[in-house]
């Protein structure tokens, strides 16, 4: 039976004993609810979502993305390149300054683009891509190819986890191994890091020297104006207790909530509830290294008792506008999303089969490490119900908690179990858009995301894509590489969901996609 999302997410008569916070009062204050406690400042170590909107807030990017996923020059005025786009020129916009003062040289970008290429998966293939990437001069970047790279700009103005992110040059040259904790960037706003406090408090500041981009805004693209003087995160992972102070005009803006409250939320006509525009995909990840997981038959047997619907009912409530069930390895929002090998999460689950079809790959008991968070309340729900399951198909599960912040560090652990090491958590993506930025769909061993699994014929597939010369053969290819995902299991695809956001009526030009905070106004 599937768990209860009431009990999962523990709402109720939680939201009448929710304590009060101090008052919003000043205009030019934005106070925001994030998801999840900010545990990581650095976007290059970590590819958690809620270090990704801290980024586009401090940091800026060379290039920017429009709601339909379009590059525009961002921190660039312009770029040239040859017929053959193996050869690029790229010149930077007049008048950026990081908030240290100094101006924005073209060898803090190269020092950027180099370390974020160490660690991210499209970065990765630039590096990997190019004979050089030097400062022409202080304005002017040049990247040479061995090959014809002609997604350049959407590599450099990525979206999702681990984003291209520009810093001075001398916090660049910090290993990607190592967090850089000194914020100074050149985005529209400043983090101020004397007012953090872990766990309950982010601030951050206007920054009265950035010159916006030209053209119209739109998703990370565009003038990023900043309409606010101050802008406060108040860390509240309990939902009724968020809602309750939205309610109580005590903030004005929560990341994601919940459906459960939504209905109380609404029917104030001093707040909004709704759905964003993107989906967003969710998954239970599998450590490759270690046993039960890195036997494919095992990973294989589990999927049968995936139920997706009860995945998302018990993460995003029973409004299935909110969330859909039935998908692989490409989001909604994608032209590559298909159907290629589906068959396996349709239909009633057979956990007597499961427990057969384990039997026969070789299960012999071991010890399943579920990494729970619990202060993520959709996470948290998502890895109940997946230890739920596994527990249902005979399996030796032991959940280990812990905030969000110890998870996700634990998570690149490569230890055995009894050394602390993990076997599977769930999580939610942002970029499975196509395979230039989809981090589970990586399969290069010691060098993909955390799990490490390792499949030649993904990666081979990868190249194909990147290689296509039109729509039609890339979405050829992106069946086929789902069709070897579901096969080789490198993750489970559990469904995708709307962000259900609720915010004060007041504010508006709210963003499309993740949370931004650059020309969203009171009025």
């Amino acid at each position: 039976m599937p768990l209860s999302r009431r009990a999962l997410l523990g709402t109720g008569a939680a939201l009448l004993a929710a304590p009060r916070l101090s008052q919003a009062q000043n205009a030019s204050t934005l106070r925001f609810v994030p998801q999840a406690d900010l545990a990581v400042l650095d976007p290059i170590f970590t590819t958690a979502a809620v270090t990704t909107n801290h980024a586009f807030m401090v940091f800026d990017t060379l290039y920017g993305l429009d709601v339909n996923f379009n590059a525009h020059p961002q921190m660039v005025a312009g770029h040239q390149h040859t017929p053959d786009f193996k050869d690029w020129t790229l010149t930077l916009r007049d008048g950026l300054k990081f908030h240290d003062g100094e101006p924005v040289r073209a060898r803090d970008c190269v020092a950027s683009i180099r370390r974020w290429g160490t660690r991210d998966m499209y970065g990765l293939e630039v590096i990997g891509a190019a004979d050089e990437i030097t400062a022409v001069d202080d304005k002017t970047l040049r990247f040479r190819f061995k090959r014809p790279f002609p997604t350049l700009p959407q590599a450099l103005g990525k979206i999702g986890a681990s984003i291209p992110v520009i810093m001075p040059e001398r916090l660049a040259a910090t290993p990607s191994t190592q967090q850089v904790t000194e914020m100074v960037g050149s985005g529209p706003f400043r983090f101020v890091a004397n007012e953090r406090l872990a766990g309950a408090r982010v601030v951050y500041a206007r920054n009265a020297d950035y010159v916006p981009a030209p053209g119209t805004p739109s998703r990370t693209a565009g003038p990023k104006r900043a309409m606010f003087e101050r802008v406060e995160w108040q860390i509240i992972p309990d939902l009724a207790t968020a809602a309750g102070a939205l309610m109580n005009g005590e903030i004005d803006w929560i990341e994601s909530t919940s459906s459960d409250l939504s209905p109380m939320l609404a029917r104030s006509r001093q707040l909004k509830v709704a759905y964003g525009d993107d989906f967003y995909s969710t998954i239970l990840r599998f450590n490759h290294l270690h046993p039960p997981f890195n036997n494919p038959a095992i990973r294989r047997a589990v999927l049968g008792a995936i139920d997706q619907e009860a995945f998302m009912q018990a993460a995003y409530g029973t409004d299935e506008a909110g969330w859909k069930a039935h998908v692989g390895c490409f989001s909604a929002d994608s032209p590559l999303a298909n159907d290629a090998a589906l068959e396996v999460f349709k239909g009633p689950r057979d956990m007597a089969k499961v427990k057969r079809d384990l039997a026969a790959a070789g299960y012999n008991g071991e010890k399943v490490v579920m990494l729970q968070a619990e202060d993520y309340p959709t996470l948290r729900a998502l890895a109940e119900v997946a230890g739920h399951t596994m527990r249902e198909a005979g399996m030796n599960v032991d959940t280990q908690v812990g905030d969000w912040g110890t998870i996700s560090q634990r998570r690149s652990s490569r230890e055995p179990v009894e050394k602390g090491g993990w076997s599977a958590f769930c999580t939610g993506l942002s970029s499975t858009i196509d395979p230039a930025g989809h981090l589970a769909l990586r399969t290069n061993g010691a060098r993909a995301w955390f799990g490490w699994p390792e499949n030649a014929r993904i990666e081979a597939l990868r190249q194909d894509w990147f290689a296509a010369p039109d729509l039609d053969t890339q979405k050829q290819v992106a069946r086929a590489m789902q069709t070897e995902a579901i096969a080789d299991v490198p993750y489970v695809p559990l469904g995708e969901y709307r962000r259900l956001q609720a915010y004060r009526a007041n504010l508006q030009d709210m963003p499309v996609g993740q949370a931004s905070f650059w020309n969203v106004r009171r009025v």
